[in-house]
């Protein structure tokens, strides 16, 4: 069992930046990768990023992509998602995941476990 615990939410102006973080509770953290997913009101959960168990591929979805940078430190079990360039659209509850040595995965169904989520909103 993978407990998650995001923080770092809140209230920007757009342009503005924000740092999530993603906090996990296992030890084996290093063997998950790790994943960020968005859901909007009224709309799906959709995918955000992924950074690999090995820490050494990333990848955005395009409306994302040059604004947002995940990493991940396996000595504090935590992964973080930097925002930058905030847009209105990016207005969304914001959650981490995980999933045990994964690979390339942008599916909800592919992750096991899931954080309680973060509201991020961003004014025009």
């Amino acid at each position: 069992q993978v407990q998650l615990v995001e923080s770092g939410g809140g209230l920007v102006q757009a342009g503005g930046s924000l740092r999530l973080s993603c906090a996990a509770s296992r030890r084996t953290f290093s063997r998950y990768t790790m994943g960020w997913f968005r859901q909007a009101p009224g709309k799906e959960r959709e995918f955000v990023a992924l950074i690999s168990w090995s820490g050494g591929s990333t990848y955005y979805a395009d409306s994302v992509k040059g604004r947002f940078t995940i990493s991940r430190d396996n000595a504090k079990n935590t992964v973080y998602l930097q925002m930058n360039s905030l847009k209105p659209e990016d207005t969304a509850v914001y959650y981490c995941a995980a999933g045990y040595e994964l690979g390339y995965a942008t599916r909800r169904d592919e992750y096991d476990y899931w954080g309680q989520g973060t509201q991020v909103t961003v004014s025009s």
